[in-house]
């Protein structure tokens, strides 16, 4: 070689210690240009000084092993367009996940600190709900499901409104599937039309009673809407109020509506006895 730097030499230029340039040898991310078969020392090039800055900043970005692999792989498969864009979509790729990390972490932050703040609190009152017809889809939610249920109830009420003009979606949901993680929930669509013959036959129509409830609304994103249900089942257990075993939701505006989740603004109803406390018209 013209040129070979000693590893020695190549981790003072790099800043990376003699260990981590070992450590990317035997991983197979930044092989030396050169081992002597004799001695085992390995040589780097100077062109190798930028990759492995490279490779150092993407592993203080957590990116996976695998991941920059393929990014390596497709930055050393020549300068065309394919190899190009496929370690953009890498990068791009990883740098969503970072996004999507950092945003919950500051939101659990600000969780936090108004857990910590003995002066903050959540406005709550007691409000009774109107009748209401809707309709509907119940199901039982089993253990260890995602929300891929949810979905599945939008789509086949969305199906069978149609294009009618229709009020924000709700849900109702048995304390059950929040304390052992299933149970029994209906997520429901209100709409003024007949229910069509044609619509899908998980939707059914369901007249919603007039029922009284210890009522907040959460502003923005779900993460800590842990935070509303506390504070409306506080306020249902401070003031004596019998709970149904039954909470319902309505999505004033949702994903449905803005891709902005801190436009969010979600309507928590703790549902309690009727015959308890003085609900508010």
């Amino acid at each position: 070689m013209a040129e070979r730097l000693t590893i020695g030499e190549f981790s003072r230029i790099t800043h990376l210690s003699i260990r981590a340039l070992r450590r990317y040898h035997e991983q197979g991310l930044l092989v030396p240009a050169e081992v002597d078969p004799a001695t085992g020392y390995r040589y780097y090039a100077p062109a190798q000084v930028r990759p492995a800055l490279t490779i150092r900043r993407f592993r203080d970005l957590d990116l996976p092993l695998a991941d920059l692999r393929r990014f390596l792989d497709a930055e050393s498969a020549g300068g065309d367009a394919a190899g190009h864009d496929a370690a953009q979509q890498v990068v791009a790729a990883h740098l969503r996940r970072l996004e999507d990390r950092l945003g919950r972490t500051q939101r659990a932050v600000k969780a936090l600190r108004e857990l910590l703040d003995p002066e903050a609190e959540r406005t709550v009152n007691l409000e009774v709900l109107p009748p209401q017809r809707v309709l509907a889809v119940s199901l039982d939610v089993p253990p260890g499901s995602d929300l891929s249920w949810y979905d599945a109830a939008m789509h086949d009420l969305d199906a069978a409104a149609g294009q009618h003009p229709v009020l924000p979606p709700g849900g109702r949901y048995e304390h059950e599937l929040f304390t052992e993680g299933h149970g029994r929930a209906t997520v429901y669509l209100p709409a003024e039309v007949p229910l069509s013959p044609k619509a899908p036959a998980t939707v059914r129509e369901l007249q919603l009673p007039r029922r009284t409830a210890a009522v907040a609304v959460h502003t923005g994103p779900h993460d800590d809407l842990d935070l509303t249900y506390g504070a409306v089942g506080s306020f249902a257990a401070r003031n004596g109020l019998r709970s149904q075993d039954l909470v319902e939701e309505v999505y004033l505006v949702g994903p449905r509506d803005t891709g902005h989740p801190d436009r969010w603004r979600t309507l928590v109803a703790w549902l309690v006895a009727p015959d308890t406390g003085r609900p508010a018209a």
